[in-house]
């Protein structure tokens, strides 16, 4: 789960982190207020639930209360595009107004669960401001990291080592080396994925403050945490994911153009992998689970089929819980109700396979049975002009 960058600067600051003094407005009114009350120039940013807000034209400063407001007349209500929102954009109804801060040094910081070692992994590089991973690609060599054991704190000459090799001096290292220690303890407490602070800068004054945010946070861990679970914004999931949630499918919507129908999520990673091998690219992960009713299955193709990038549909089905041939009968029903027009490829395997199979060979719809998963990959990217 995500959450906006107020809300984790909200969270920062319950850690001990120093963060700008600021308020979030949803009219440029609020703004405008909350400008008065700062003094100032502030900085007006668009919260939406994507990175590159500044230069998609949703980070702006503003020397006095007049023009917070106008700025934030400018920025509420735009469809913000960045590399992160996809094509149509992410719609900015909240603002952060906060104090402009005079920044002597940008550096990175983050805490990020490294699945593969089991462990947090604290991050920092001296390119403050930049996309890391574009410093992973042109300056990998700028990028300091360690590592923290499940359950322990980060020691401060970790955090200090970490601060040293991005350049700081003794005294401004030790301070940072506490707000790497404060990330780490928010992020284990929480049960964060990733805790992120970019850029941490050095102020004038030679304080250091978190000028933006970014969290994320383990899903399956929120019912431990209401405080979090209560900061989810529903406006900023995808449409379709939360209509599928609503009928307790898990849809998680992609960039490519091959919707996919699978029993299982296991099976659904695999489905993925080999449409990749063979060339095409999934537009969406969809678990109908074991049990799917005729009724579910006919949601599933609604709401594949409201993505318009697809161009054609794998049901990729093991038959165990869910019988192959009450699965077929679903799928006949649902596609046959919908009047599905876009080429099918199915592979069905397990109970009942084989009346399964006849159930869609006679059923009159455009069902292309593949027997394996590569078989079905291979036509699938045959379908959409892949290899």
């Amino acid at each position: 789960m995500n959450i906006h960058e107020y809300q984790a600067k909200e969270l920062l600051k319950d850690f001990g982190v120093p963060v700008p003094e600021g308020a979030v407005a949803a009219t440029p009114d609020e703004a405008r207020a909350i400008a008065e009350s700062l003094g100032g120039p502030v900085v007006v940013k668009a919260q939406v639930h994507a990175g590159g807000r500044g230069k998609a034209g949703g980070i702006k400063l503003a020397g006095d209360p007049d023009e917070a407001e106008k700025v934030a007349s400018e920025i509420l209500g735009m469809r913000l595009v960045t590399a992160q929102s996809g094509a149509e954009g992410k719609l900015v109804r909240k603002v952060l107004v906060e104090r402009a801060t005079q920044i002597e040094r940008e550096l990175y910081a983050a805490v990020v669960l490294d699945r593969t070692r089991e462990c947090l992994t604290v991050m920092a590089s001296p390119e403050g401001g930049m996309e890391i991973e574009e410093v992973a690609r042109t300056h990998p060599e700028r990028i300091f990291t360690t590592h923290v054991l499940p359950g322990a704190q980060l020691w401060p000459f970790q955090g200090r080592g970490l601060m040293l090799a991005c350049g700081l001096d003794a005294r401004t290292a030790a301070r940072a080396a506490a707000v790497l220690k404060s990330m780490v303890a928010l992020a284990w407490e929480k049960e964060a994925t990733l805790v992120e602070v970019n850029p941490l800068v050095v102020d004038s004054s030679g304080q250091l403050v978190a000028l933006d945010a970014k969290m994320n946070f383990d899903d399956s861990a929120l019912f431990r945490h209401p405080e979090i679970a209560a900061l989810a914004d529903p406006e900023e999931a995808d449409p379709l994911e939360r209509e599928a949630a609503a009928m307790g499918l898990n849809y998680v919507r992609l960039g490519g153009n091959v919707g996919t129908m699978v029993n299982g999520a296991g099976l659904a990673m695999a489905t993925m992998d080999v449409i990749k091998m063979a060339g095409a690219e999934p537009a969406n992960f969809l678990d109908v689970g074991g049990g799917a009713s005729e009724e579910m299955i006919t949601k599933g193709f609604e709401i594949i089929l409201s993505d318009p990038n697809v161009k054609a549909i794998l049901i990729n089905i093991f038959g165990g819980i869910l019988r192959c041939d009450v699965l077929a009968r679903g799928v006949v029903a649902a596609a046959g109700r919908l009047e599905v027009s876009l080429p099918m490829v199915v592979r069905l395997e397990g109970t009942n396979v084989e009346e399964g199979r006849r159930i869609l060979a006679e059923s009159g719809l455009k069902f292309d049975v593949a027997a394996s998963m590569a078989e079905a990959a291979a036509k699938i990217a045959r379908l959409v002009g892949g290899k």
